[in-house]
């Protein structure tokens, strides 16, 4: 383990604090996951998530006029 310090607002940690000691998180755990996740390769399922999304974006959709109810 490592000490580091870093330069965050007073009204920020005050906030993220509060949060931790009420979910019972540790600070430190929360901000480590953070910083992993930030820095970790993109996973597979996240890019087949994109290029299906994508592929919906580009689909054609028909227009529906009045209520879906009505209608079937």
């Amino acid at each position: 383990m490592v000490i580091k310090t870093f330069n965050v607002s007073e009204e920020t940690y005050k906030k993220f604090s509060s949060y931790c000691k009420e979910n019972g998180l540790s600070m430190s755990k929360q901000i480590d996951m953070f910083m992993k996740s930030q820095v970790e390769e993109e996973p597979k399922a996240r890019k087949e998530y994109l290029e299906k999304l994508d592929r919906i974006r580009k689909a054609r959709f028909v227009k529906v006029k009045g209520s879906l109810m009505e209608r079937y």
